[in-house]
């Protein structure tokens, strides 16, 4: 260290550092060589983890100290969310970690020097904390050598699976065993620790995350993929703009294509006395005129326009009388737009979603209104068509009745066909599903 440096108070050297980087930041990137740029930031890595494991270091005392408490009569936790702006488990875990850098000393010194990145010190850390309670501190302390040896070959999550190899080489007459106990506390962990919670994301999107056991999620997995590996795209595929759907997008639609599938067969579970539906309110002469200011009850988040006008194609409709102070006055019964006889007999003409190449089957595909029901389209079999879900969302018409998109029609013979915008075929020739056999040139 220099001497200098030696001479100056912590909040000295911070303030040092403080201005180091106000020099840094100050477009200095004048390295002309790709040698020099990865050189830099692979040293500008190992210094940033240096200032964490610091930081880490000194959350922990600040605690251990109770200055917090003293101070401003509240806990660190509460004083950092404060202070630092950041939620309680941000708090907790930067608490936490220092608090594993003071118990484990070999990988504090380690983190200390920049030799483990922040996340590979969260791992080890979470490897040793599970280590057999009999071990002694000379077999602990040779953990923390191994694991910190390990942290220049491996990252994060390989290091969090290191746990059963670590007990095999620090106790290989007892590791079987050992492993054994291991899995049977981490399942009875992972079981208590089970959630799930749903939060909007105040922007259109509702936020999924929870926890499950490995053995009882995997079912989950499994069936959530088989959707998504069923979940194939059709002629749209040939369309320039169509959406790009990456793993985890395909994965997400698999998981609504199953709640569909539940939806439609009915599986649910009765839920206060019915079956689980979602309720939207929205002005009834804005319904017929432009499906706008909708809501989904019991949530009140807004619906988009065209989530509405999907959602309207075979949708229960109870009609609502409302006081000025929006109270209810009077309820309607429920009225299928689509009614069974109707349903029957556009699954016997469709057999499944008409959208050329796909193979969706009746009961996983909307009752489509070509002409909208808000637009004054009838509910008849001559303005209906079987769409499944993705399908129904690419031709679904908006309000711009320019709009270059996908269209259904039904023409004298009442077979659905598919017109395909310009943009795929200047010639808009329309396209009928194998199934109705080929489309004879009128």
């Amino acid at each position: 260290m220099d001497e200098g440096y030696a001479q100056l108070s912590d909040s000295q050297l911070v303030a040092r550092l403080d201005a180091v980087l106000d020099a840094l930041t100050d477009d200095r990137l004048r390295l002309p060589t790709d040698t020099g740029q990865l050189g830099l930031l692979s040293e500008a890595l190992r210094v940033g983890a240096r200032m964490v494991a610091w930081q880490r270091r000194l959350a922990a005392g600040v605690e251990s100290s109770e200055a917090a408490w003293r101070e401003h009569r509240t806990s660190t936790t509460t004083w950092l969310m404060d202070a630092g702006k950041l939620t309680a488990r941000e708090a907790g875990c930067l608490i936490q970690a220092g608090q594993g850098l003071e118990r484990f000393g070999v990988l504090g010194s380690a983190a200390a020097r920049g030799e483990v990145a922040p996340a590979q010190t969260d791992a080890i850390i979470g490897v040793l904390r599970d280590l057999p309670c009999d071990f002694d501190e000379g077999v602990v302390a040779e953990a923390q050598h191994l694991m910190v040896g390990f942290a220049a070959t491996h990252n994060s999550a390989e290091l969090r699976r290191l746990s059963g190899h670590l007990v095999e080489v620090l106790s290989p007459e007892t590791a079987e065993a050992r492993e054994a106990e291991r899995l049977e506390r981490e399942l009875r962990r992972a079981t208590a620790n089970r959630h799930l919670e749903f939060h909007s994301d105040g922007r259109g999107s509702v936020l999924m995350r929870g926890s499950l056991p490995i053995a009882s999620a995997e079912p989950l997995i499994r069936m959530v993929d088989a959707y998504a590996a069923a979940e194939k795209r059709a002629l749209d595929a040939r369309d320039p703009y169509a959406e790009y759907v990456s793993p985890t997008m395909r994965r997400a639609d698999g998981l609504l294509a199953m709640v569909g599938h539940h939806g439609q067969q009915a599986l649910a579970p009765m839920n206060g006395g019915d079956r689980p539906r979602i309720v939207v309110t929205l002005s009834y002469d804005k319904l017929l005129k432009q499906c706008v200011d909708a809501g989904l009850v019991g949530r009140g988040e807004p619906l988009a326009p065209s989530a509405a006008r999907q959602l309207l194609c075979d949708a229960d409709l109870l009609p609502s009388v409302l006081g000025g102070q929006s109270e209810v006055l009077d309820v309607g019964r429920a009225q299928r737009l689509v009614t069974p006889a109707i349903r029957a007999a556009l699954e016997v003409r469709d057999g499944g979603c008409v959208f050329p190449g796909c193979d969706k089957p009746p009961e996983a595909s909307h009752a489509h209104h070509i002409i909208p029901w808000w637009a004054g389209g009838p509910t008849a079999l001559s303005n209906l068509a079987l769409l499944c879900p993705h399908h129904h969302g690419i031709v679904e018409p908006g309000h711009d009745p320019t709009a270059d998109r996908w269209k259904v029609r039904i023409p004298a013979d009442g077979i659905p066909e598919i017109v395909p915008p310009v943009r795929v075929d200047a010639r808009q020739r329309p396209r009928r599903h194998t199934r109705f056999g080929p489309l004879l040139q009128r």
